[in-house]
């Protein structure tokens, strides 16, 4: 598990180098605001967002964060670290169109009486896809190469969790809407 997470940090790392020799790119910290259709509570995630204009209409952004929930009343909390790569439609040059495919890599940990009726803490990866549109910013005054931009979006992410081993739990959905915002630094 953590060499499979190492290599694709690496991966992540030496794309943006390549990336980043061919056009604009940044690199910044990302917070969002999400909510999985089943969870106890909407909750918090901070991340980091690489993202490169390729031209005009079209870019790509990479993107690891860190989020928590918990299920079925705190009988499960889940723990993900997302790798997400989602290309970027751009129909003017502050508006965009998002999707992509994300990897996730999640820790199921249960209560103890959760435990003792035959569910386990497991570790799984998961592969997802999200949908969504947002707009960005520049925050200085040269427009078409800022040194600085603000992102915010919505997407819509499909992840289906495994909560078979959870008794009365085989019907939570754990899709999710999410609202990150992103501050984005000129590389």
């Amino acid at each position: 598990m953590c060499k499979k997470s190492f290599l694709i940090l690496l991966m992540f790392f030496g794309t943006t180098v390549l990336i980043k020799a061919q056009s604009a790119s940044y690199l910044g910290p990302q917070v969002g605001w999400y909510k999985a259709a089943d969870a106890d509570n909407s909750k918090f995630m901070i991340g980091g967002a690489f993202r490169t204009k390729l031209s005009p209409g079209f870019g790509l952004e990479g993107s690891i964060n860190y989020r928590q929930e918990e299920y079925n009343h705190g009988d499960v909390t889940v723990t993900s670290w997302p790798v997400m790569v989602t290309a970027l439609l751009y129909p003017m040059n502050f508006l965009y169109g998002a999707i992509g495919v994300g990897w996730y890599n999640t820790a199921f940990d249960y209560k103890p009486t959760i435990l003792g009726l035959g569910a386990s803490n497991q570790t799984e990866q998961k592969f997802g896809w999200h949908f969504g549109a947002g707009v960005q910013f520049p925050l200085s005054e040269n427009n078409d190469n800022p040194n600085t931009i603000l992102t915010a979006d919505l997407r819509y992410v499909f992840l289906n969790y495994d909560f078979q081993k959870m008794p009365g739990a085989s019907d939570l959905k754990s899709d999710f809407v999410i609202l990150n915002i992103g501050l984005l630094f000129h590389l």
